[in-house]
């Protein structure tokens, strides 16, 4: 099962077997259920996340109880509430997960140890909050000054395959639309590819 995150890691820099080793007894892995929780708001985001297996979301719910969706975290993608993570101030999201998923998490305290003892991970991190950065700016651009059927197919683009794993209302809040927009985004989008 580690060998996923291994993997992944091995995409960005490269790893002795030695530091696999030192990497395999920080992180932890844990299984949870459909709809269980991996963060709840309120809470203090303890571990940032990697996905083995499965789907979630990542979301808040405003004063008026709307689902606004961040992301959706896939395989070999990290979810968790990065400001809380680092800050140690509670979290206003939740992440819960779609399918049964595994995951490996580590600590704030972990992840330092981790730097010092692999220090090409401090590389790998930072890509990784690089990469964060760029798609969450590309994403407050898109959703202010795009139309709903160039951010639909922006959405297809960046998750494949995903519209068979999420229910509808759910990519329409990630959209920022009404499921019956989302149904009229969907024909229009259907009407220009034939």
């Amino acid at each position: 099962m580690f060998e996923k995150l291994s993997n992944h890691f091995q995409k960005h820099i490269s790893l002795s077997s030695e530091e696999v080793s030192i990497c395999q007894q920080l992180f932890r892995y844990k299984k949870y259920r459909k709809h269980q929780f991996i963060l709840q708001e309120g809470e203090t985001c303890r571990f940032e996340t990697f996905i083995v297996k499965g789907c979630t979301r990542t979301y808040e719910i405003d004063d008026k109880g709307q689902e606004h969706i961040l992301q959706f975290g896939l395989e070999n993608w990290w979810v968790g509430d990065l400001f809380s993570f680092l800050s140690g101030n509670v979290s206003r999201l939740n992440i819960d997960c779609l399918d049964e998923t595994e995951v490996f998490h580590i600590s704030l305290n972990e992840l330092e140890e981790l730097y010092q003892k692999v220090p090409g991970l401090e590389r790998y991190f930072r890509i990784l909050v690089q990469n964060a950065y760029m798609a969450a700016m590309n994403r407050i651009y898109s959703n202010l000054s795009k139309p709903a059927l160039e951010r639909y197919r922006e959405f297809l683009a960046r998750y494949p395959d995903i519209e068979q794993r999420v229910a509808n209302h759910q990519i329409a809040a990630f959209l920022g639309i009404t499921p019956q927009s989302l149904s009229r985004v969907r024909s229009q989008n259907l009407q220009r590819k034939s």
